[in-house]
């Protein structure tokens, strides 16, 4: 599909700017044009796809659903999908967890929703198939969504309601859960400008990050010597999994700026699901996130949640090395 790209970056690195495909230069500046290319293009079609089913979908209606609906857990399921089509990073999904804590929704419930949309939104699915294929693009999905469906329902299990903060526990006690939610009954094309409008905007506030991203990656991709990374987290050590999780949760970004980078660990020889662990530890849980968590939860609660996710995202990495 993407093959005239392929052809327009080696023309224009190796035949207008006169570069070598065998240099360093020549090599990371065609990564680096076919990548920021392709991104933007799937990411902009994927954005507005899910802006689309997002405007049917508003926040107060899922809240709403959520609080009000026995569902015999498939509350979970629906919580996880709802972060997919939220494209939130792990602090920016924070204000939303607030709003589902405050309108009634269980605490288990909440998790699942705070697990996933930073792990699985349409920038991080646009990105993904654009540098793995939609194969593994959808293993991936598929593997989100249960993170977040396994993650929130045992942190429900838990019962850690009263690790809440007191700001918070006052809240709930005192919330007033009915809501009156205006419905618009719009077509698709008195939809459309809105919908564009706000993929151009998740675009645009993204682009900085893609662009660092991919040039993080274009120099990885032709600069950092062919085994670098197999010296540390190779397939045949135990400890690489762990290790690439452990050393990912510092580092706050989000997929935008992350998913650059894994391509090129993977095409350096890093197993793919060592890489996705890696990833998934960059834009699932952060330092940034843990102080904005503070503001609702105890240390404790937080020290719990980050563990539990930790263990999953560890999980996962096996499973794709597994897989994959």
């Amino acid at each position: 599909m993407f093959n005239w790209l392929q052809y327009f970056a080696d023309w224009l690195i190796y035949s207008v700017f006169g570069l070598s495909a065998q240099s360093h230069w020549g090599q990371a500046l065609n990564f680096f044009v076919f990548d920021t290319i392709k991104i933007f293009l799937l990411l902009f079609f994927i954005t507005t796809l899910m802006g689309i089913v997002n405007s049917y979908f508003p926040v107060e209606k899922v809240r709403n659903f959520l609080s009000r609906k026995k569902m015999y857990g498939l509350e979970y399921l629906f919580a996880s999908s709802f972060g997919v089509i939220t494209p939130f990073c792990s602090c920016s999904a924070v204000p939303l967890f607030i709003g589902f804590v405050k309108g009634g929704i269980p605490l288990g419930i909440t998790f699942s929703y705070l697990i996933t949309a930073p792990l699985v939104n349409e920038v991080a699915i646009a990105i993904f198939a654009g540098a793995f294929g939609f194969k593994v693009a959808a293993i991936y999905v598929a593997t989100g969504i249960t993170l977040g469906m396994l993650g929130g329902f045992t942190m429900g299990k838990l019962k850690l309601e009263k690790y809440l903060t007191p700001w918070v526990q006052n809240i709930i006690a005192n919330a007033q859960t009915e809501e009156k939610i205006k419905e618009e009954n719009l077509s698709l094309a008195q939809r459309m400008p809105c919908v564009l409008k706000e993929a151009l905007t998740i675009v645009k506030g993204i682009a900085v990050y893609i662009v660092i991203g991919i040039a993080v990656g274009g120099a990885m991709h032709g600069f950092l010597p062919t085994g670098f990374f197999e010296e540390y987290i190779s397939k045949g050590q135990w400890y690489a999994v762990p290790l690439a999780v452990i050393i990912g949760v510092p580092m706050y970004s989000n997929a935008a700026g992350v998913i650059p980078v894994v391509q090129v660990l993977v095409a350096k020889g890093v197993p793919l699901g060592t890489a996705i662990a890696f990833m998934m530890g960059v834009i699932g849980l952060s330092l940034p996130e843990a102080m904005l968590l503070k503001k609702i939860m105890t240390w404790k609660l937080i020290a719990i949640y980050f563990g539990t996710i930790t263990v999953f995202m560890i999980l996962s990495g096996y499973l794709f090395n597994f897989i994959l």
